[in-house]
């Protein structure tokens, strides 16, 4: 087997499309050695202030309210070390490898960019541990998103130093053993590394990448799934005239009008009833561009935000080595990812929402004109009937979730850290939101693909066929009742697996970049 080709990082350059890739598959991370000098003049500048005597926080300080306590030089790496080991107190499941490896990469990324104080030997340790599968057990919860997510990268810190747990492999192992496995020893940090090491939004910014790039996929069959719906359901294309949505403006109700309009092109379902006597349809499937183009339009902004926030640095204090200054802000805080999060949370409900009323109207005879529940000898059979009502319940389940959560805060740290963003259960929730998503679309998707099957002789276009027929690849046409859930998991996992983005968003009007729904979105880089 051929080895992946390294993915070289130049700090501050991190794209959407890249750590898409990078989620999905394990790739070894090379870091650009043009990053080398402005990270050992960083360190440096934070050895000098040792030298000189002076009194900087974070450096020969206590923390947070302890922030007026001097430390004494001798005890500067202890300091760091009891930190580290201090703010280890998360609880709950480990997340997921593939979050940690994001949360590795972002980490490195920032560390990276020369401005934390930290030596190169520490962010090296990090890339061994990521090119080599070592990934630090890290519980999901104990962070408010403000002051970094400190018991979260505390526990991935520990690690460093030979305390803690590790996955290498699939087997969890003490971080000794596992730091031994890649070539590493426990580390003795340095004056502020503890400090830059948990610092940061890294672990909130991991979680809402994992949440985007899930809810980009379950957008991506949604579309599908609502061009396959108008024709199961004999709709017209009519609404999706460009005249229509020039007349309004919004970009993202544009590209849906122009994405669903391809779809259904060369429709014979469609042709079949070009004359019919039906005046409009259900606004599940008239105002799809309106609805669809919406959320479009809110996960591009929220998109932007967060991937500026991949190449941020965020801990504290920053040093600026071309001047000397270590100055002490508040990049730790995490309310641009917190809003973020909650924009995308509240896109994707209604996406959920308003796929769930088509499988309604679909399983609804007196409005799709097709049997009851979509299934023959209604009675006997009950068909989707239980389906949708699990489409229903996935849709109020997300209603609750999507509650904004930047809109809360509680103090800590004595009132030191009196407004905090929420940003990381925010950023977590949107992988439960984005799963309910992706199981109410795969319904949508059963349930048009039936009905397309109960319209022949008629053809659907060239284009849903292939979504229909990827479909009936891996789930038989609903002749007689059955277990239904197994027929759920099947297309999820079409949809989890990212089929839907690649196959139809590269040629149907939104473009064909390394991450087709975000192509053209180019939000400025930082060097």
């Amino acid at each position: 087997m051929t080895a992946p080709t390294p993915f070289e990082l130049t700090p501050g350059q991190l794209t959407l499309a890249s750590l898409y890739r990078l989620w999905r598959d394990e790739r070894p991370l090379e870091l650009s050695d043009d990053c080398a000098a402005g990270i050992d003049a960083s360190a440096d500048c934070v050895e000098a202030v040792l030298a000189d005597g002076r009194v900087v926080y974070g450096i020969n300080t206590g923390f947070g309210i302890l922030a007026r306590t001097t430390i004494a030089r001798d005890q500067v790496g202890e300091l760091q070390r009891r930190l580290v080991l201090s703010h280890s107190a998360g609880v709950g499941d480990p997340l997921s490898d593939r979050v940690v490896r994001l949360i590795l990469i972002l980490k490195i990324n920032a560390l990276a960019r020369g401005f934390s104080g930290i030596r190169r030997s520490v962010i090296d340790a990090l890339v061994t541990l990521l090119n080599g599968g070592a990934y630090p057990i890290i519980p999901a919860q104990g962070s408010v998103g403000a002051s970094g997510d400190l018991a979260p990268l505390a526990h991935l810190s520990r690690v460093l130093l030979g305390e803690g747990e590790v996955r290498v492999k699939g087997e969890i192992l003490p971080a000794a053993q596992a730091l031994a496995a890649v070539g590493l020893a426990p580390l003795e940090l340095a004056a502020k590394e503890g400090l830059a090491l948990l610092n940061g939004t890294q672990v909130s910014t991991a979680l809402a990448l994992e949440g985007l790039f899930a809810s980009l996929d379950a957008f991506a069959a949604a579309l599908v799934a609502g061009g396959l719906s108008v024709d199961a359901a004999l709709g017209s294309d009519t609404p999706f005239d460009p005249r229509i949505h020039e007349l309004r403006g919004q970009p993202g109700q544009i590209a849906v009008a122009s994405f669903l309009r391809a779809l259904l092109d060369g429709s014979e379902i469609r042709h079949s009833h070009a004359e019919c006597d039906r005046v409009q349809d259900p606004y599940s499937l008239r105002c799809q561009p309106q609805v669809m183009g919406a959320a479009m339009d809110l996960l591009h902004g929220a998109a932007a935000t967060i991937e500026r926030e991949t190449n941020a640095v965020s801990d504290n204090p920053l040093v600026f080595a071309d001047t000397g200054d270590i100055l002490s802000g508040g990049n730790f805080h995490a309310e641009p990812v917190a809003m973020a999060c909650d924009t995308i949370a509240i896109a994707m409900a209604e996406v959920g929402a308003i796929s769930e009323r088509r499988v309604a109207l679909l399983t609804d005879a007196s409005l799709s004109s097709l049997p009851a529940f979509l299934v023959a000898e209604p009675g006997l059979n009950s068909g989707f009937m239980i389906a949708h009502v699990t489409a229903a319940a996935l849709a109020s389940e997300n209603k609750c979730l999507a509650h904004p959560a930047s809109v809360d805060s509680l103090p800590t740290s004595a009132n030191q850290e009196d407004h905090v963003s929420m940003a990381t259960h925010g950023a977590r929730r949107l992988s439960a939101i984005a799963a309910n998503v992706r199981n109410i679309v795969a319904i949508e998707l059963l349930a048009a693909a039936q009905g397309i099957d109960m319209r022949r002789p008629l053809k659907t276009s060239a284009k849903l066929a292939m979504a229909h027929d990827a479909i009936r690849a891996v789930v038989p046409l609903l002749e007689d009742d059955r277990a239904f859930g197994p027929d759920i998991d099947q297309v999820a996992r079409i949809i989890d697996d990212g089929w839907f983005t690649q196959a139809f968003l590269g040629d149907c009007g939104l473009g064909d970049s390394g991450f087709p729904l975000l192509d053209g979105f180019e939000p400025a880089r930082q060097g």
